[in-house]
Order: structure tokens, then C-alpha cells, then sequence
């Protein structure tokens, strides 16, 4: 089962995009990966949201 996210810009903090990730039972960490932000105008780090 995929769980959808968004991911939002640690610099920024605009949500960007929305993507889907595997749903495992036990697991909390977050989805991090180096996305453009239109906003900054650059590759920024971009983490799951709530």
C-alpha cells in the first residue's frame, strides 16, 4: 500500500511537490531528497510534511 506525501522546502518552507511512498508498519522516518524550488530558484532539500 503507497501513502501520499508532500514534501516541502527546508528553506522556504512553500509546499512543492506531492509524491507517494511505500506505507511499512514500525517505520516513522521522513522522506528527504534534493528537489528545485521555483521559490529560492534553486536545488534545495525538501522533507515530507504532516
Amino acid at each position: 500500500m503507497r501513502k501520499k506525501v508532500v514534501l516541502a522546502c527546508t528553506e522556504c518552507m512553500s509546499r512543492n511537490y506531492t509524491t507517494d511512498k511505500q506505507q511499512k508498519e514500525g517505520r516513522v522516518d521522513r522522506l528527504e531528497t534534493r528537489k528545485y524550488c521555483k521559490t529560492c530558484g534553486a536545488h534545495t532539500l525538501h522533507r515530507e510534511t504532516k
